[in-house]
This record gives structure tokens, C-alpha cells and sequence, in this order.
């Protein structure tokens, strides 16, 4: 080849290997960028020092330990302030390349093999928005602060590779303002004091993504104690701590510890737990590893909890233990698989509570906390997959919602119906020890699950596929016998496209009797006849999902649907009738049933329903009607009776508080008529309601 031709060769791949770099230099982590830094690096780890003594900012120093086995340049992630001192394998770096969201280490300071990158650098402590928040307690004026770096914001208080398929092993020593204790994901290894502050050093931890990086400090209060052979630290404000359950409190995280290792065959996989109820916490909680942050105001209760509240407690609780192993031992390889994490965690804590905890109902619970969430928002045309495609982690934020949280464990619950316990449980456990401490995806999980190409079909359609089925019931007798049934399945909005999910559910015909047959029913085509029906007696109603298996908005056929509006309350079993309440629901957000009769049926069984959840679910739905589903004229005739049925509840002395608040609360947002708002006034003024004190934030 001649020279001219051979140089300009040579410029323009030059030029083109400068336009990769300089474009994955862009705003958030890229796709491209991490696919990229997964390639070619490993063996991450982080030796972090963070001095917090200073009100607003965190001045800090790293070293960025890593493998490198080719690939250019080294793009670092972080948003702080001012990186400086920085030196790539002991050589400085006098022209740090820095654009407020990268650092970029040139490739001629680095080589094949181990790498550590070292610099100093400053991030800001702040009330909301940063790294590190700041909460200034209003009893004492005692600050105190916590990291929130989830989905990717760990490079906003450090310089790091900002994925979640770079795990590291993290080492932190943390300068705190004297007095202060501070707890981390590794364990507190030792603490020296000098010149009024104290430098807290933690053992290196597990490898674990960036997203899980965590501290707390300040002056807290601290209880120690052991469940179920884990010994934990509860960390609290000093202003709050006699107001905590503590006892109850450790023992919940160490029951849920004990018990998800034995159904994972696994013990808990990150040495030490503790856990931190963080003030003003914009979430339930948060599972970092060793040091998991629950929200304070929702474990804390200022007045009288209802049992649905200390059942939600509980259920956060398992939750973020179960993250333990999904999502920390294992975690997603990029965030559009969020809900792998975020849906088996929600899935996990119901199993939980329903083994440790039958009293609670937890499979009705369930049903009630994500089923409506779910379809109101799949059956939509605003819904999405539940594997989101994400081009930058920027956009994980957006990711977030009832598909993730709600969906998703729902259609887990369906898988393990489908392929059975023992065989879900086993995927499950395979899937854990495969991946143990690195990253996978939803495919990979259905893979352990059913070796080869079994659960490919319901994968595409359950995971890839947007929106959800609606199965109509349509039921046929003559001479008091079933003649047909059948299942009709078709997408609740044209953007899903053609075709049936598969499913497998449980059909339940019960007759008057009282006699109950349940017939196990797997869904294929778009018409699926029930043979096992045919020639039972004509029953009360059908219900096509009992149990709640399967993963579609059930419409009840004309017998069915008349029987339940009239009779519903009579059904003795409190999660066989949550069910009933919300198919007829569905019938009414589907046009099938005029607003007005699922008010009288609400407002007839309300008196005498003693079930706390289904009590405050039919409120919801009752405020919901009343407020939006009858015109102006129905709503004004209907609304007097609303009230007095709300206002008769909470005044109900012979039933118990739950029942009551439940009342109160509905009626303080429903209350419209002069008598009724008269009657807030009045209770305003007194010293309780509903049977306890009256205390924010009711009042």
C-alpha cells in the first residue's frame, strides 16, 4: 500500500476511535459506555475516605482499583466538584479531562492487568437533591445524614464506574464530627479520635454494585440485639428512639433472614446486617447490603397504627430482605431488568409472611396492595413491558411504578402457579448459586427455572409484551346443570397486539349450597371450554381466578356477576370475597355495571364487613364512584347517605379502631354537606376520634 493512502488510513481510525471516546463521554452512563467498561474491565474495588465534619460538603479521596485487559481509555463516572491530585498507576495526571459527568484516564497511564486510579475530589451534603442528605432534626437541632445513591447516583458523591455489572469490593474510612456513630455495609473495624472528630474505619465488604453503597452518621441512638441467630443494630434519632419498637423490630429482619435462607439454601451472604430508620426517607426502605435504611415515618407511627399499617410494616421489612439475595447477592445486569429485583422482593415478602404469619392473610394482602395498582395502570394505554429498554441510566428513574412493583410480582406468582413450588423453588435456588455475587437477567432466571426453551413463550409474553388479558366468563345453564363454560381471553387494549397469554389458574364454581369445585385450568388459545364444568350443578357464580394465580382482569359472566352483587358479603372466606369486591369493580370500570349498583352493594355489606383491608378497600372504591363515576345529579342525591354510612362507622363504638379510623378517613375526604362538615368541626375539637386520640397526621 502506498504511504498517502496508509496515513490516511491510519488518521481516520484515529479520528473515529476519538469520536467513540468523546461520545461515551455524554450525559449519564450509556449502554454503549457499559457494555464497553464490562468488557474490558474487572476486579473492581474501592478504597473510599469521606470526611463529613463540614455542614454542605464531603471532601473525599479514592482509589479506583481495577483488571484492564485492553480497550483505551478509562472513563470514570462523577458528578461532584472539583477532582484534583489525580494519578493513574502512581504517575499524575497534570490536564484532567473533566465535563461534569466523566473523568477520562488516558491509556497511556494504564496497561494490561491491574490499575489503580487515585484522586481527591468534593461532593455536596444537602436537605433533598444530593448524595448525601441532611436532616436536621426540629426537637434538638441534631443533624444527621445518610447516602441515597439508587439507581445511579453513587457517582454523584464519587468517582466510580457507575454500573450495576461492575461490581466491587468497597473499603471506607468515614471522618464524622465527634459524638457521632456511623454504621456502613461493612463491618465497623475500629474508630480513632483527634481534634474534636472521629474517623470510623470499615471492613471491606462483599462485592456489591455502586448503587448499594451506603453510610449513616450522626448522633444516633442505637439498640443491639439477636433473632433467629443473627445478631443486628437498630440506629434511630435520639428524639425518637423511645418511641421505637425495637424489640419487634429485630426480631422481623432476623425471622425474615432465617427463614428466606433456609427456602434459598442459602445463608444470609454479606456477613454482618444492621438497619437505620432514616428521617424524611423518600422510600419504604432500601437494601443495602449490611446496612439497610428503613423510612422512619412509616415505622415510627405517630398515632395509633391500624393492623393494615403494621401489616405493611412487617411486609417492608421482608421486602428488603429478601433484596439481600435478589438484587444484592444478585443483581439485574442493567436497570431495565428492575423488576427482577424489585418484583421477587415484593413476590418473597408475601411468601414470608404468609409461612411465618398465617393470621395475616398475606395471599389477600397481596392481592389487595397489587392487583388493582397493576391493572389500573397494564390495562391502560399508557402501560409498558415489564423489561423496559434503557438506553442510559439516566432514564432509570423513569422505570419506576406500578409495572415494576406491582406487575411483576404478580406474574411471579403465575410462574410459580405454572411450573409448580417445588420446581420454582429449585430454579430458584439454581439461578442464586450461578450468579452469587454478580449479575444476570430475566432470561437467565427463566432458564434455571425450566432448563431450554420451556418458559420461553410465557417469558415473551408476560416480560416483552405490553399490556394484559381480560378473561370473560360466559356461562351457560339449562335444567340446573352447567351445559357450557368457557374462558375467552383477548388484551385489554389494541397495543399489546394478538395472541393469548398462556396461563395456568384456578376456575372456582360454587353453588348455593355452599358447595365449592375448584377445576385447574390452563389458558392457551383465545377460547378455552372448561370440560370439567360440564354437568355440575348451576352454581351461584364462577369465579375464573381463584386464588388469584393468574394474571388478568376476570369479568364475571351475568349470573355470576347479579349473584355477587346482591349476596357478596355472605361469602365467609375474607380473601375469596376481595376478589368478588374487585371483579365487580372491574365490571364497572369495564361499563358492564352501572356505578349506582356497586354503590348500594357497598354500601349495604360496609355495616357488617369486620375485615380491615376489604373495609378500606371498598371505601376507596365507594370515594372513588362518588367522586368521579356519577354524574352531578347522582352524585349530589347519593352523597347525604355516603356520609351518614361513613360518619355511622366511625362513630360505631362496638367496632374496633382499625374499622373506625378507616371510617374517619374517608369521611374526611368525602365530607361535602353542611352537617357533615359540622361534624368534622365538632371532632376537631374534641380529644379523640374513631376511639383513640386525636394526633397528626389525622388531625
Amino acid at each position: 500500500m502506498a504511504l498517502l493512502p496508509l496515513l490516511s488510513a491510519v488518521a481516520t481510525l484515529a479520528a473515529a476511535a476519538v469520536d467513540s471516546t468523546d461520545r461515551l463521554m455524554g450525559p449519564g452512563i450509556s449502554r454503549e459506555l457499559a457494555a464497553h467498561r464490562a468488557g474490558t474491565l474487572g476486579s473492581v474495588s474501592y478504597d473510599l475516605r469521606l470526611d463529613v465534619t463540614a455542614r454542605d460538603s464531603v471532601v473525599g479521596r479514592v482509589a479506583v482499583g481495577f483488571v484492564r485487559t485492553g480497550g483505551g481509555d478509562v472513563i470514570l463516572d462523577f458528578r461532584g466538584r472539583d477532582p484534583r491530585a489525580v494519578r493513574a498507576n502512581g504517575r499524575p495526571l497534570q490536564d484532567v479531562e473533566f465535563n461534569g459527568a466523566h473523568l477520562r484516564i488516558p491509556e497511556r497511564l494504564l496497561h494490561d492487568g491491574p490499575n489503580v486510579v487515585q484522586l481527591e475530589f468534593t461532593a455536596d451534603i444537602a436537605p433533598a437533591g444530593a448524595s448525601v442528605i441532611r436532616y436536621t432534626d426540629a426537637e434538638d437541632g441534631s443533624d444527621y445524614l445518610y447516602t441515597l445513591l439508587v439507581p445511579a447516583d453513587a457517582n454523584q458523591l464519587f468517582p466510580c464506574f457507575d454500573q450495576p455489572d461492575l461490581k466491587a469490593r468497597v473499603s471506607l474510612e468515614l471522618t464524622t464530627r465527634e459524638g457521632w456513630t456511623a454504621v456502613s455495609n461493612g463491618r465497623l473495624a475500629g474508630a480513632d479520635t483527634a481534634a474534636g472528630r472521629v474517623t470510623h474505619r470499615f471492613a471491606e465488604t462483599r462485592p456489591i454494585s455502586t448503587y448499594l453503597v451506603a453510610f449513616a452518621a450522626g448522633p444516633w441512638a442505637t439498640v443491639t440485639g439477636e433473632s433467629h441467630g443473627h445478631r443486628m443494630t437498630l440506629y434511630a434519632r435520639r428524639s425518637r428512639m423511645d418511641e421505637v419498637e425495637a424489640d419487634s423490630l429485630i426480631a422481623r429482619n432476623g425471622e425474615a433472614l432465617a427463614w428466606l435462607g433456609e427456602y434459598f439454601g442459602m445463608e444470609y451472604p454479606f456477613g454482618k446486617y444492621d438497619f437505620v430508620l432514616a428521617p424524611a426517607f423518600p422510600f419504604g426502605g432500601m437494601e443495602h447490603p449490611g446496612a439497610v435504611f428503613f423510612s422512619e415515618e412509616r415505622f415510627v407511627f405517630r398515632e395509633r397504627p391500624t393492623r393494615t399499617q403494621r401489616l405493611a410494616r412487617t411486609a417492608t421489612i421482608y421486602h428488603e430482605v429478601a433484596h439481600q439475595w435478589f438484587g444484592d447477592l444478585v443483581t439485574m445486569r442493567w436497570f431495565d431488568d428492575l423488576w427482577l429485583k424489585e418484583g421477587f422482593a415484593t413476590y418473597m415478602a408475601a411468601k414470608v409472611q404468609a409461612a411465618l404469619d398465617p393470621a395475616a392473610d398475606a395471599w389477600k394482602t397481596f392481592h389487595l396492595r397489587n392487583k388493582p395498582l397493576a391493572y389500573a395502570v397494564d390495562g391502560s394505554d399508557g402501560t409498558t413491558p415489564v423489561w423496559q429498554e434503557l438506553a442510559n441510566l439516566d432514564q432509570a428513574k423513569s422505570n419506576y411504578g406500578p409495572i415494576v412493583y406491582n406487575k411483576a410480582p404478580s406474574v411471579l406468582k403465575q410462574l410459580d402457579f405454572l411450573v409448580g413450588e417445588d420446581a420454582f423453588r429449585a430454579g430458584v435456588m439454581r439461578f442464586l448459586r450461578e450468579h452469587a455475587y454478580g449479575n444476570a437477567t430475566w432470561d437467565d432466571l427463566l432458564h434455571s427455572i425450566a432448563a431450554g426453551p420451556g418458559l420461553d413463550e410465557w417469558g415473551r409474553h408476560f416480560i416483552l409484551r405490553p399490556g394484559m388479558p381480560v378473561v370473560e366468563q360466559q356461562l351457560d345453564t339449562a335444567d340446573g346443570r352447567i351445559r357450557s363454560l368457557r374462558l375467552v381471553q383477548r388484551p385489554a387494549r389494541a397495543l399489546s397486539g394478538e395472541g393469548a397469554w398462556p396461563m395456568r389458574v384456578q376456575l372456582l364454581v360454587a353453588t348455593a349450597d355452599g358447595g365449592a369445585t375448584r377445576i385447574p385450568v390452563t389458558l392457551i388459545g383465545d377460547t378455552t371450554d372448561v370440560a370439567a364444568a360440564a354437568g355440575l350443578p348451576a352454581p351461584s357464580f364462577v369465579h375464573a381466578n381463584a386464588d388469584d394465580h393468574g394474571y388478568a382482569i376476570t369479568l364475571l359472566d351475568d349470573r355470576s356477576a347479579g349473584w355477587a352483587a346482591d349476596s357478596v358479603e355472605t361469602v365467609d372466606d375474607a380473601f375469596l370475597r376481595a376478589m368478588l369486591w374487585g371483579a365487580l369493580w372491574d365490571l364497572v370500570r369495564e361499563a358492564r355495571m352501572s356505578p349506582g349498583r356497586f354503590l348500594d352493594a357497598a354500601l349495604r355489606a360496609l355495616p357488617a364487613e369486620r375485615d380491615e383491608q376489604i373495609v378500606a378497600t371498598l371505601l376507596s372504591r365507594v370515594a372513588r364512584t362518588t367522586g368521579a363515576y356519577l354524574d352531578p345529579a347522582a352524585r349530589e342525591r347519593r352523597l347525604p347517605d355516603v356520609e351518614r354510612v361513613l360518619a355511622a362507622g366511625a362513630a360505631d363504638a362496638e367496632r374496633p379502631y382499625d374499622l373506625r379510623k378507616a371510617h374517619l378517613d374517608a369521611l374526611v375526604e368525602l365530607a361535602r354537606s353542611p352537617e357533615a362538615l359540622q361534624l368534622l368541626d365538632r371532632t376537631l375539637d374534641a380529644d379523640s376520634a374513631a376511639g383513640a386520640p386525636l394526633r397528626p397526621p389525622t388531625r
